[in-house]
């Protein structure tokens, strides 16, 4: 398979899992741009192997904890939003995703992308941690360590610690 036939079958599931990798649809669309961008260059060598989309999902995996770790790239925190978003004109359910994606967003990089991969791209822990580059018990301890963060941040009620909409 050509590159340009792979971008086409495959390039809107890279960009959402960029968009959920970084928590935010602009720069999810940006690493996986650069994503490719990189790897068309390579891609003779990528499609060889058999498994481009292994490669591709943790290429995203690396570009997106690298992002991470640059100091202009984190967002800085406010004590209040300059304008909040009025929310009642939403669904239930779109509210409680739009929660529930910003709980997430607030979670570290590795445990984010655990999170991501086990639950939106349904990877098993082998598949996630040779993505991620570590132990199959890394894996499960990030999840779980990211679980017990978004239950702490929820309060029994299904109202969100510290957030009111």
């Amino acid at each position: 398979m050509d590159f340009d036939e792979y971008v086409r079958q495959r390039g809107a599931a890279l960009v959402r899992l960029g968009r959920l990798l970084t928590g935010d649809r602009h720069q999810g669309e940006d690493l996986a741009q650069d994503v490719l961008a990189r790897a068309f260059v390579r891609w003779a060598r990528i499609a060889a192997d058999g498994a481009p989309d292994a490669y591709l999902r943790r290429a995203l995996v690396n570009a997106a904890i690298s992002r991470w770790r640059r100091p202009s790239s984190r967002e800085v925190a406010m004590a209040a939003p300059a304008e909040v978003a009025d929310l009642t004109d939403l669904g239930e359910r779109a509210a409680e995703r739009d929660a529930a994606w910003r709980l997430i967003r607030r979670l570290p990089a590795k445990q984010r992308a655990a999170v991501v991969l086990r639950y939106y791209e349904d990877l098993d822990d082998a598949a996630i941690a040779g993505l991620l580059g570590c132990s199959e018990g890394t894996v499960r301890s990030q999840v779980k360590r990211a679980l017990d963060t978004l239950r702490a941040r929820l309060v029994p009620d299904g109202a969100l610690n510290g957030e009111r909409g």
